[in-house]
Parts: C-alpha cells; sequence; structure tokens
C-alpha cells in the first residue's frame, strides 16, 4: 500500500467564536486523488487553507510526509511541497503570464529547470503560451484559472490542493480544467480536489470525503460514493 502523505486527525478551526471545522480526519495517500465535495459553507476551503498555513489551527494535528506541519508558514509548506491552488484564483493582475508563472517557481533556484516547466505549462494550456505577455488581469476567468494551476504546477508539488477550480467557469472550460486535473495526477502528482461539482470530481477521484457543517459525514472509494443515494440526493440533484 503507497505511503500516507498527507493525513489530518481531528482539525478544528474557529473564526472567533464560530467553529468552522469540527474535528476533520482523513488522509492522502501517494499516487491519489482524492476528493472533498459537500456544499457551499461545509468547511472544505478552510479546512485546505489550515492545512496549507494560512489559517491557524485551533486543535488536532497536520502530518505531511510522516511529520507534524501544524503551524509552519505557507511559504515553508511550498519549498516541501505542498502547495495549493487557491478559490478565486488569486492571480497577480498588474504582471504577465510568463511573470505568473515565474512567482510559482520562487522557491526554486534552477533556471533551466524553471524554463523548462513554463514550457510544459505551456504543453497543458496552448491558450496561455498564445498570450504569455499578456497581463492575467485582462484575461477571462477561465484563462486565470489555467494560470492559476499552472503557477502552482512551477513549484513542483508533490502534493497538489486544488480549491474549487471549476467554480464559475463555462461548461468548456470546466471540461479543460478537469482534463487537466486529471492529465496532472496520471503524471504522478499527488492531488487532494476540493469541488461543489461532486459527479465531475469523484468521477476523477480514488477516494472522497463529504463534509458537512465542519465535518466528514461520509468517506470511501469515489465510485461508491458517487452510487450512494444519499450522496446522488444531496450534491447531484436526484
Amino acid at each position: 500500500m503507497a505511503d500516507v502523505l498527507l493525513k489530518v486527525r481531528g482539525l478544528k478551526v474557529a473564526y472567533g467564536g464560530i467553529q468552522a471545522v469540527k474535528g476533520v480526519s482523513f488522509e492522502v495517500r501517494e499516487g491519489e486523488l482524492v476528493s472533498l465535495i459537500g456544499a457551499n459553507g461545509a468547511g472544505k476551503t478552510t479546512t485546505l487553507k489550515a492545512i496549507t498555513g494560512i489559517q491557524p489551527v485551533a486543535d488536532g494535528d497536520i502530518e505531511y510526509c510522516g511529520r507534524s506541519i501544524r503551524g509552519q508558514g505557507a511559504w515553508d509548506l511550498v519549498r516541501q511541497g505542498l502547495v495549493m491552488v487557491p478559490e478565486g484564483r488569486g492571480t497577480f493582475t498588474r504582471m504577465t503570464i510568463v511573470e505568473n508563472l515565474q512567482m510559482g517557481a520562487f522557491v526554486r533556484d534552477d533556471a533551466a529547470g524553471i524554463a523548462e516547466d513554463i514550457e510544459r505549462v505551456f504543453a497543458l494550456f496552448p491558450r496561455l503560451k498564445e498570450r504569455a505577455q499578456q497581463l492575467a488581469g485582462t484575461m477571462s476567468g477561465g484563462e486565470q484559472q489555467m494560470l492559476a494551476m499552472g503557477r502552482g504546477l512551477m513549484a513542483r508539488p508533490r502534493v497538489l490542493l486544488l480549491d474549487e477550480p471549476s467554480m464559475g467557469l463555462s461548461p468548456i472550460m470546466v471540461d479543460k480544467i478537469f482534463e487537466v486535473v486529471d492529465d496532472i495526477h496520471r503524471r504522478g502528482t499527488t492531488v487532494l480536489l476540493v469541488e461543489q461539482n461532486a459527479s465531475r470530481a469523484l468521477g476523477l477521484a480514488d477516494r472522497g470525503y463529504v463534509m458537512d457543517s465542519g465535518e466528514v459525514t461520509m468517506d470511501g472509494a469515489a465510485r461508491e460514493l458517487l452510487a450512494d443515494p444519499r450522496v446522488r440526493a444531496a450534491y447531484l440533484g436526484e
């Protein structure tokens, strides 16, 4: 069985007096694509922010590669290969596409490797290559999502956390984003995917966890969750 790369145990996160995440536990093994699904406000994004050092943890622990990373800064975790593509893209709007990709590699000092990886991103997203010198802020939402994902890949992640990559995109762009997520996973990157589009997320995943009101309420093989009547009723509109 593959090694556990990411293990969350009893995670609690609070905003003031409001407990947003209430003792969540799950794990991601090397080479897996794991989906975390749930409705708006379920605590999915907060969980990712806690894992990546952006949001303080009230209780519980987070282990990465067998060691606790609770309290470490996001910049340290990126250096260790734990990288998040945030909800809302977060591109540097006054920088060009190339400059945004270079920012994704800020923890690296191998100029030749960085140049090669920019070309790899352009191979995944040809539209970015066509507009390499365009300012990110002038691009469409779908193009900015491509750029955000490409920027995340520039850090050469061992585990890539994707927060709602399909949110607000056209159906054609959603297809493209999920195609690339699948490709990234098949090339060997371990992926933790947070998505409201439960059908598409579970369709790609090896395993899944369902969050509701800050808690994990179900987990299992993705195909089993996809067939579960409770999941279909709550998240697939059936």
